[in-house]
C-alpha cells in the first residue's frame, strides 16, 4: 500500500490550499509550475507550510475532506498544532 500525505500550501496572498499525494515534492513543484490545481495557477511563490502521512487513500480523501471544511482560523491552529487533525477511522 503506498502512502498518502496530507498537505497544506500557503499562496503568496496568505490563502491556504489543502490537497492530498502520495508524493508532496513532485505535486508542489506541480502546483508552482501551473500544472496543478486550477485554484493556485498564478498565485505563487507557494510554501508548503503542512506535511502529514496518513496511510491509504480512502482516509487521505476523509480527512481531506475535512481539514477543507474548517474555517481559516482552525486551519491556522492546525499548522501551529493547537488542533488536533481531524482524523477519524
Amino acid at each position: 500500500m503506498r502512502m498518502w500525505y496530507l498537505y497544506l500550501v500557503r499562496c503568496a496572498d496568505g490563502a491556504l490550499y489543502t490537497g492530498i499525494s502520495t508524493d508532496v515534492m513532485r505535486r508542489l513543484a506541480e502546483h508552482a509550475a501551473n500544472r496543478g490545481a486550477r485554484r493556485l495557477r498564478g498565485r505563487g511563490p507557494l510554501q508548503l507550510v503542512y506535511v502529514q502521512p496518513l496511510g491509504g487513500r480512502g482516509i487521505a480523501q476523509r480527512v481531506e475532506r475535512r481539514v477543507k471544511r474548517l474555517s481559516r482560523a482552525d486551519k491556522e491552529r492546525l499548522l501551529r498544532g493547537e488542533l488536533a487533525l481531524p482524523v477519524t477511522a
